[in-house]
């Protein structure tokens, strides 16, 4: 290439890089909306736990066709992109496959192993397309998945069938132009998918040829830096954030939940005799209370903003999620994607408003999730345990019904009639501390 085209691939790599880092940029700040937690206890846990799941695929798995399938594809896309630091070298330096001469024999295997890949993310992306589209699994005809959320799986569908076809017909033009009299390029690499591609290019002058060459070079670099920025709207972010998303997961127990601290102080002091309560006024008089529960994405912790993110749209908590099946309007697919939809919304208003959210007299809650949604929840964790990254739904719903109740008192009319019998009897049911035991007295 001239020096023309170095310089030209130079500003194609700073800008797709320079928006991908903005964007990135907003994403993290987006994040640290939420409250703050602490994840960083058990490491040994938390590395295993992005082992298996993020980089081992151990709960894709467990539905063996989309798994499997879904492997073909993020092991592909994966391995095949390590070739982008060799194009990034030859269009900077404007030389040809600078890695061969130093790797040798391990470099045909690579390309040839590159290819095979390329050929099996294709099969898999394109099983994929009819399961969705003509097959059509009720978990992604949901009503859920309506507008972009449809075509935004379709259109990542496309983009890597198109990047796979021109690495391969890239790899087809470079062969053709290694074997003509002459040897417009050196030899380099083995091409067992390519080979069969390279006759389309007989009789065709080497001068077109060599173009057709770097259109589908240039095309492909093109092509990875604009999906590359197109993760940012999309739900394939989850590439990205699987793995933060299983390393920071919650480690305990699935139901067990966390008390609320404010919370436990009152409880402890109401039951010690001798405490004082007047003892420890409030540091500042000043300071706004802290709300219980969530009602907006600020109140949520920045885990569960990260989960939101992270949601793949796959539809798996949802089509396990018993109040789903049994027609509940609940759907924990939904869930995560009416947070992300918040959040963006926010980050947004937070760009326009340079640096400083504004109120938009909006909520998560009513605005985008209705308590009718998060009162259907069983908290059985189907969702939480189905989860291919380890996203918990249930969390958020939990947070936001402990807002209705603690701040609201808007919890349903049994709900309330139980935590009244318990305040006035110490027990669910609706019988004096006297009574309470006499059907232990009963035949």
């Amino acid at each position: 290439m001239s020096y023309l085209d170095n310089i030209l691939f130079a500003i194609l790599l700073v800008v797709g890089f320079g928006f991908f880092t903005a964007s990135v940029k907003k994403i993290i700040r987006n994040i640290n909306l939420g409250v703050d937690v602490d994840r960083k206890d058990n490491p040994k846990a938390r590395w295993k736990n992005m082992a298996l799941i993020a980089l081992g695929q151990s709960k894709m798995v467990r539905r063996p066709v989309a798994g499997i399938l879904h492997i073909f594809v993020y092991v592909g896309f994966i391995i095949i992109n390590i070739e982008l630091l060799e194009i990034i070298i030859d269009g900077l330096a404007g030389t040809h496959r600078i890695f061969a001469p130093y790797l040798g024999v391990v470099y045909d295997v690579l390309i040839a192993s590159f290819e095979i890949l390329a050929i099996l993310v294709i099969f898999a992306v394109t099983v994929f397309w009819l399961r969705r589209n003509f097959i059509r699994l009720k978990r992604f005809i949901h009503s859920d998945l309506k507008g972009f959320p449809k075509s935004d799986a379709n259109y990542i569908l496309y983009f890597e069938t198109v990047l796979m076809i021109l690495f391969l017909l890239m790899n087809a033009s470079d062969l053709h132009l290694q074997n003509v009299p002459g040897a417009v390029f050196h030899k380099a690499g083995a091409f067992p998918v390519s080979q069969f591609i390279a006759p389309i290019f007989n009789g065709l002058s080497n001068e077109l040829v060599v173009l057709l060459f770097e259109i589908f070079w240039w095309l492909h670099i093109a092509g990875i830096l604009v999906f590359m920025n197109y993760l940012y709207f999309s739900k394939h972010l989850h590439i990205l954030l699987a793995f933060p998303n299983t390393y920071f997961a919650n480690l305990k127990p699935e139901g067990q939940f966390d008390n609320l601290e404010s919370v436990t102080k009152e409880v402890k002091l109401m039951m010690d005799p001798n405490a004082d309560p007047f003892a420890a006024a409030p540091a500042d008089e000043n300071a706004v209370p802290s709300k219980f529960g969530a009602s907006d994405v600020q109140d949520l912790n920045w885990v569960q903003l990260l989960n939101a993110y992270t949601c793949t749209e796959c539809g798996r908590c949802t089509s396990s999620c018993p109040a789903n099946q049994t027609g509940k309007k609940l759907s924990p697919r939904k869930i995560m994607m009416d947070t992300r939809d918040r959040l963006t919304e926010v980050g947004k208003n937070i760009d326009a408003n340079k640096g400083v959210f504004v109120p938009d007299n909006k909520t998560l809650l009513n605005d985008y999730i209705t308590p009718e949604e998060l009162w259907a929840c069983t908290s059985c964790n189907a969702c939480v345990e189905e989860c291919p990254v380890n996203i918990s739904p249930l969390s958020i719903i939990m947070d936001m019904r402990r807002y209705l109740v603690m701040e609201q008192s808007a919890a349903p009319m049994s709900l309330n009639a139980m935590m009244t019998n318990i305040e006035n009897n110490g027990a669910p049911w609706q019988y004096s501390q006297q009574d309470r035991l006499n059907w232990k007295n009963e035949n």
